[in-house]
């Protein structure tokens, strides 16, 4: 099959016609994908943020139609529009039965680069490639588990719903189950690409009374406030920490989402808050960065908290209908997120446009 590879780090990705793919096997699905937006998480890996060794086949945001079924799948038949995602819920570990789908074994596969038994269905000229970031949709088939494709109403874009597998999970999950923020709270963005514009979103359907947010790059403030945002900073002239105080009555947000990938924003978002607020680490920053907590007996007497998140703390089986459901009924505008659509031919000038902070999100016609 046709597929985009990533074969050395900081070098572009190679189109190649000679992957070959495995047919499904016990509890797994084969879906032909359509569309697949582009991550910053994929970006990470083809600039080395996040050491991977290749070769691995990239993108984890997409949609498509099932081509073909393992023995004993039950939930999915051919023709089934689904949407996929990075993090199947197995629904038996210790994570997914106490209701924390973050935690699942199975997310161990988004950062191994396999499928969730350690293997890889993608081989080319006898040599394994690695199956990127829970679902490798750079091309023309993925293999996933039947969990890891969620079927969706046959009248629903393919190319809208693709930014749902991420982007949507992640931010609007990040407000509704990781942080459950509540009606009539306040609330500070940081980072408004496909994750944070998301975040607003999510804290738009919550009934947040404030939804500060902050980024440097003006179209992206803009799009922000058309999707409900009440405050816009640049940070690069703006003080984000005393202008979220000021705008609170001097006691500071009840929560801050960090959404850019920097640590050190995380630290700004601590700052941000109010004693007893919450700070949610929803970016993925590089490894080499660290939080640090100045000084810790202030952000304990505070009852301050600090927040993981892994894609929303979502159970796909759950969130992706609840999400489309929201979207059917105006709640939720997919189409704002999507900046540009390219075929996969052009997915390194699709990387370059994220590098550079170009729109929110590319999606991929594959």
């Amino acid at each position: 099959m046709r597929a985009a590879l990533f074969e050395t780090p900081g070098q572009p990705l190679t189109i190649v016609n000679d992957i070959d793919i495995a047919d499904p096997g016990p509890g797994h699905v084969r879906v032909a994908v359509s569309y697949c937006g582009v991550c910053h998480s994929d970006l990470s890996i083809v600039n080395g943020s996040f050491p991977a060794e290749p070769p691995i086949v990239l993108g984890h945001e997409a949609t498509g139609i099932v081509d073909a079924v393992g023995p004993g799948v039950t939930m999915l038949a051919p023709g089934d529009p689904v949407v996929l995602t990075p993090a199947p819920p197995c629904g038996r570990c210790y994570g997914c039965i106490r209701g924390e789908p973050g935690t699942c074994v199975n997310t161990a596969a988004l950062f191994g680069n396999s499928l969730p038994d350690g293997t890889t269905p993608l081989s080319r000229k006898g040599a394994p490639v690695k199956r990127g970031v829970g679902v490798a949709a750079f091309a023309e088939y993925v293999i996933t588990p039947e969990t890891g494709a969620v079927k969706i109403p046959a009248d629903v874009p393919l190319e809208v719903a693709c930014v749902i597998g991420c982007a949507v999970q992640t931010g609007v999950g990040a407000v509704l189950n990781t942080a459950g923020v509540e009606e009539g709270a306040t609330v500070l963005v940081m980072g408004l690409g496909g994750i944070g514009i998301s975040v607003v979103q999510g804290a738009r359907v919550a009934g947040a009374a404030r939804i500060i947010v902050s980024d440097p790059v003006l179209e992206r403030r803009a799009a922000a406030q058309q999707l409900g945002a009440t405050h816009l900073l640049d940070p690069n002239s703006d003080d984000v920490i005393t202008a979220s105080r000021d705008l609170t009555g001097g006691i500071g947000v009840d929560y801050a989402f960090e959404c850019a990938g920097a640590a050190a924003l995380i630290n700004v978002g601590i700052h941000a808050s109010r004693a007893g607020g919450t700070t949610v680490c929803v970016g993925a920053p590089p490894l080499d960065q660290n939080i640090e907590i100045s000084p810790a007996v202030l952000f304990g007497v505070a009852e301050k908290k600090l927040l993981g998140c892994l894609l929303g703390s979502s159970n796909s089986l759950l969130e992706i209908p609840r999400l489309v459901s929201l979207w059917q009924t105006g709640q939720l505008d997919l189409e704002a997120l999507i900046s540009n659509q390219r075929p996969l031919a052009e997915i390194n000038e699709a990387m370059d446009d994220l590098a550079a902070g170009k729109g929110i999100r590319t999606v991929l016609a594959i």
